[in-house]
């Protein structure tokens, strides 16, 4: 009894994960149609620039949900989704391999970090955790906007938190006020991190949170997916009664 119980599990264990890395690569392929036929959404990428720029495409892309969420809440595919035997997991892995291959797309034609790959691949997961973080407000956001033409709105909430970073501008070339705004920003701390372990020399600021980027670039993702995801689960709850 006890072994038959025993296969019985591993069974069960094995068609699960069979099934979660099934319907991420579903979710993968949907996202890299969505590059496809949208090209500009890759972005035109500079080598001085790179970790900043990977980590707008990050930080942007809580848009892309929202709007993604909106659109299947208004048009019933959230309804579907749940009806299905589909992977929980799926949505946030599946978007999660898309964006890394679309910075492997910056790898083939030809930019190259310094950092050696271990710190390359840190700097990816960085960027990663990062856009995991903002997947959760974008679905929050998502399911309190009434439509699709209306999270197009949510750039005006993207745009300061990108512009007031040191994506473009290190924080200490900025005014005083500014610059300690731009600097305890976390998607600044992600590119200060994603810079430090791809190997660009830039040199960091003098401030605590400068000084300790790669820490931070752990701690604010946290910080964020504990505020954004319990405001996302409960919205979702009462979009559901």
């Amino acid at each position: 009894m006890s072994t038959r119980t025993s296969t019985s599990t591993r069974t069960s264990t094995s068609t699960a994960v069979y099934w979660a890395v099934a319907d991420c690569w579903n979710v993968v392929r949907r996202g890299l149609t969505h590059y496809q036929r949208q090209p500009v959404n890759i972005g035109d990428y500079r080598d001085f620039l790179m970790p900043g720029m990977f980590a707008m495409t990050m930080a942007f892309g809580f848009i892309n949900t929202a709007t993604l969420v909106v659109h299947d809440a208004t048009k019933g595919v959230i309804d579907r989704f749940r009806s299905m035997p589909m992977a929980p997991s799926a949505v946030v892995s599946g978007r999660g391999v898309t964006d890394l291959l679309v910075a492997c797309v910056e790898l083939a034609i030809g930019w190259r970090p310094d950092g050696g790959v271990l710190g390359g691949l840190a700097a990816f997961a960085l960027l990663l955790w990062l856009r995991f973080a903002l997947i959760w407000l974008g679905v929050w956001l998502g399911l309190i906007v009434p439509n699709p033409e209306a999270a197009g709105s949510l750039f005006a909430v993207a745009f300061p938190l990108t512009m007031i970073s040191s994506i473009f501008v290190a924080p200490q070339l900025m005014p005083d006020w500014l610059g300690v705004v731009a600097a305890w920003n976390p998607i600044s701390s992600t590119v200060a991190a994603a810079r430090e372990l791809f190997g660009t020399p830039v040199g960091a600021g003098g401030s605590w949170v400068e000084q300790h980027a790669v820490l931070m670039a752990v701690v604010w993702p946290v910080i964020l997916t504990l505020a954004f995801l319990p405001l996302a689960v409960r919205r979702f709850q009462r979009l559901s009664r």
